[in-house]
């Protein structure tokens, strides 16, 4: 059953088949997280959007229509929960999330990349809204132009244009980062 296709999987549990949920489920849950972590700040509020993004494919399974792709519908409705949790509540910041030490970089190495990487996480975060997804969308989790605009509700065009802004926002605030390296 692994190699049954999204759309196959979604037909089986439109019908009830538990053993395809746990075969579709894993294939984005940890990408899911990702995506819904990079907009609402923090991992618990994540894994409980993407819990609830799961549970709505279960429920909606038998309404699924494949005029799109699984994985485009499911980041979807990962990406409306997302927003909706951080309309509800404040998030914490990525830099509060640190990042586990490199054992192959010195110290030196690690507190300078330590602070790249924060400068542009910060960067990244003071993105509005849908530039901040767009940027999320397109270069985390690999979606193409066309499912990022399906993701977004909005047209290929849309997407082009939030990443070109998304771009010289992070070129403008990430000069002096840039011209180092």
């Amino acid at each position: 059953m692994d190699e049954a296709s999204d759309e196959e999987l979604m037909l089986r549990i439109a019908k009830g088949d538990q053993r395809a949920f746990r075969t579709l489920a894993p294939r984005y849950a940890v990408r899911a997280i990702s995506l819904a972590r990079g907009i609402v700040g923090n991992e618990a509020d994540a894994e409980e959007i993407v819990q609830e993004a799961l549970l709505r494919v279960w429920v909606n399974a038998p309404r699924w229509r494949p005029q799109a792709a699984f994985r485009t519908w499911f980041y979807r409705i990962v990406f409306n929960l997302s927003l909706n949790r951080r309309r509800r509540a404040p998030f914490l910041p990525l830099e509060a999330a640190g990042d586990p030490p490199d054992p192959a970089a010195d110290a030196s190495e690690r507190i300078e990349r330590n602070e790249s990487d924060q400068m542009v996480a910060a960067a990244i975060t003071a993105l509005p809204g849908r530039q901040r997804a767009v940027i999320m969308l397109t270069y985390d989790e690999e979606l193409t132009n066309a499912e990022a605009a399906m993701v977004l509700g909005t047209s290929v065009a849309g997407v082009e244009s939030l990443l070109v802004r998304a771009k010289r926002t992070l070129r403008e605030k990430l000069g002096p980062l840039l011209d180092k390296s």
